[in-house]
């Protein structure tokens, strides 16, 4: 798709159309932590649990029926969100898209989007619930026929120059696809679960309460930290540059994404090693798949410079990123990000959110400094209050990750 876009779209559509991805990303508001907290809450309850052949879940009952009730509260919950959240995200959108006057057709396109990212969301909610239930091979195969349905869909239609639509309608199956799939794999568990829960009551909502509050702050910290780059530089710089921020960062999220799969893929099992307390089980898988995660990344900064040095004034979609200064900044600022979700995956595995603090002042500190060097200075040098923010937040994660671990082990 990053080779696809700068081919099918002119530089203004690809402005918008990166644009409406950071816009769209206004969900994490929606989330507001909600999604992690969800497969943290389940994990500790399924580390008491099990499948059985016939891919009935059995164990200790007591953590069972609590597992059907938090499944009842998470539908309840993203339900809500999904009715109030997203026509707000909506409107947000056409303010912010109408300030520019364009020959570009968006109206029809961010309609669409907007209403299937609510769908997808309430969707991303489930399966985030599955994979607390150790089932993140399963979810992930979901997932990736999903990412693969949506993609043909977005290839074939850019091929069509169906351009902005190409967005909306791969969003589209996406929801659709995904809706099918959570139906066909999960059907029989989410009826059991309402079942089970009709006949017990629990109340989740003073845990969640105690920890979302917390949670909120950082989601809505990180929306300031890793998308407010692409909406200020449509507003600064125009929708040309907006585009050539916009793919860049995309870049560099697709190999964190990558990298951060070893870490991903644990998570269920960081979150059952806490709850039994087996903590050099713990450590051990943490800081090997830390390490993998970390040289993945560096195979992906590798690759991506090698390119670039390469092929330079040779392949013209290269002159659609930003600038080899910008692109090395951003090289630095993720492959510290890395190492600081690594750490607050491991500090949150324990249902805390000691990161809360940390998470605000960067966020705060991102926010200033990102609008000045917007206002004063070259995209060249717009991420530099990403990269100096690691100097402060880095340490100070690292300090509380290593007085929190030798609390919890002593």
């Amino acid at each position: 798709m990053l080779i696809l876009i700068p081919l099918y779209l002119t530089a203004e559509e690809q402005g918008y159309w990166y644009t409406f991805s950071s816009l769209a990303a206004l969900a994490v508001l929606a989330d507001l932590g909600f999604s992690t907290i969800i497969l943290q809450f389940a994990a500790h309850e399924f580390a008491f649990l099990r499948f059985d052949d016939t891919q009935k879940i059995v164990g200790d009952e007591l953590h069972l029926k609590k597992l059907a009730t938090l499944f009842v509260f998470c539908l309840k919950w993203a339900s809500a969100i999904a009715i109030i959240a997203f026509p707000i995200i909506l409107v947000i959108g056409f303010f912010m898209l109408s300030s520019k006057s364009t020959d570009v057709l968006w109206h029809i396109p961010w309609i669409i989007y907007g209403i299937c990212s609510a769908i997808v969301f309430f969707n991303a909610t489930i399966l985030y619930f599955f994979e607390g239930c150790n089932l993140v091979g399963k979810v992930q195969n979901i997932r990736f026929k999903i990412a693969l349905c949506a993609s043909v869909i977005m290839f074939i239609s850019l091929i069509l120059n169906f351009n902005l639509y190409s967005l909306s309608l791969s969003l589209l199956a996406n929801a659709l696809v995904g809706t099918y799939m959570i139906y066909k794999n999960f059907s029989v568990l989410i009826k059991n679960f309402i079942f089970t829960a009709k006949n017990y009551s629990y109340s989740w909502k003073k845990e969640f309460l105690s920890l979302i509050w917390k949670y909120a702050i950082s989601w809505v910290s990180g929306y300031f930290v890793f998308q407010i780059y692409t909406p200020l530089t449509f507003q600064y710089y125009g929708v040309i540059e907006a585009g050539k921020v916009g793919i860049s960062m995309a870049l560099w999220t697709a190999i964190f994404s990558l990298s951060n799969v070893w870490i991903y893929a644990v998570t269920p099992k960081l979150n059952m090693h806490v709850s039994k307390k087996e903590w050099q089980q713990l450590d051990k898988t943490f800081f090997k798949n830390l390490g993998m995660s970390s040289m993945t990344f560096l195979m992906g900064v590798m690759v991506v410079f090698g390119i670039m040095i390469v092929f330079n004034e040779k392949l013209y979609i290269l002159d659609r990123f930003v600038s080899m200064t910008a692109m090395i900044c951003l090289a630095g600022c993720w492959l510290l990000q890395i190492m600081i979700n690594s750490l607050a995956v491991y500090l949150r595995a324990h249902k805390e959110e000691p990161l809360v603090w940390v998470s605000l002042i960067s966020a705060i500190y991102i926010a200033i400094t990102t609008l000045l060097c917007a206002r004063y200075l070259s995209t060249d040098y717009l991420f530099l209050g990403y990269l100096s923010s690691f100097i402060f937040c880095g340490t100070w994660t690292v300090y509380i990750f290593l007085n929190r671990r030798k609390k919890w082990h002593s």
